[in-house]
């Protein structure tokens, strides 16, 4: 393979890794706060001893 050649796929690559990391964080970070507001209304339900 032509040096050119590898060079665009490795930056290809890395393109859509980093596109991947974001959503895989973004996901993450949706995922938190769905978590979060079950809590919020868990407490609001049980209150603080729960």
């Amino acid at each position: 393979m032509r040096t050119g050649i590898r060079t665009a796929l490795r930056r290809a690559e890395q393109l859509l890794l980093i596109r991947g990391a974001r959503r895989n964080a973004w996901a993450a970070v949706c995922e938190n706060r769905r978590l979060a507001g079950e809590r919020e209304q868990a407490v609001q339900v049980f209150g603080r001893s729960a």
